[in-house]
């Protein structure tokens, strides 16, 4: 294994995780903002009203984007296992 072929290996791996993480975090954090206007908005000072919101929000992107990011990871590790007979030392 050379180590071009590591570094290259691993910023495909952070690619693949920040593009499997990214909708979903992105999604929390919208949810996140727009409840915590309505709560400056209306002065409700609940810490747990937020949460719900954003679990519903990252739920609603998976189905969404479910198929989409499963079919992203299984291309990745398609590659990887099919690069493991090249391997030497």
């Amino acid at each position: 294994m050379s180590p071009e072929y590591i570094s290259t290996l691993a910023i495909q791996a952070i690619k693949v995780a920040a593009s499997l993480a990214g909708p979903l975090l992105l999604a929390a954090l919208i949810t996140g903002l727009i409840i915590s206007l309505l709560q400056a908005a209306t002065q409700i000072n609940e810490m747990t009203l937020s949460f719900i919101p954003k679990i519903l929000a990252v739920i609603v992107v998976l189905v969404i984007l479910g198929p989409s990011m499963l079919s992203t990871m299984i291309d990745y590790i398609q590659i990887v296992i099919t690069d493991i007979p090249n391997l030497t030392h």
